[in-house]
């Protein structure tokens, strides 16, 4: 009886992709992701933001891929045996590859275990923090979760 009142105060329970930036964890909402491939060549394409790697074919759709590191302001990519590019559904259909160091693992988290995080840039929250919409709890420590929605509005500005 007390396990079944547990499940039912995390609230929403949602599944999410564990990834590892250099020393951090970032969860991504499963219902964004299209696929996780190994890393492959990316065709370079000029004269696009510093953070656009360049293009992948994926079952024969065009797909640029970022650099999650670059556009988070973080540290280059390392390139290992671990990195992957994670395919994510854009709106109307479109698909977006962000390179990753690590996939780890699927967490289902309660919308109760999250709590909501606001950064203001008046008071010096960096580009960082403005990707990040909440912080999940679980027995393995904290996550922070990505706010893809900033990305792809982003995304949207550099194709403008």
């Amino acid at each position: 009886m007390n396990e079944l009142r547990d499940t039912q105060d995390l609230g929403e329970l949602v599944q999410y992709i564990i990834i590892r930036l250099g020393d951090e964890q970032y969860g991504i909402d499963i219902k964004y992701i299209d696929n996780i491939v190994r890393m492959q060549q990316i065709t370079r394409v000029p004269q696009v933001a510093h953070y656009l790697k360049g293009v992948i074919n994926i079952r024969g759709v065009i797909v640029p891929v970022m650099s999650l590191r670059l556009k988070m302001e973080m540290d280059a990519d390392e390139i290992t045996d671990k990195s992957r590019i994670i395919i994510l559904k854009a709106e109307e259909d479109t698909l977006i590859g962000i390179i990753v160091d690590q996939v780890n693992q699927v967490l289902t988290l309660g919308s109760k275990s999250i709590e909501k995080v606001t950064y203001s840039a008046d008071k010096g929250g960096k580009k960082l923090n403005s990707y990040i919409s909440g912080v999940g709890k679980y027995e393995g420590g904290l996550v922070s979760i990505l706010d893809l929605g900033m990305v792809e509005m982003e995304e949207d500005k550099a194709k403008a």
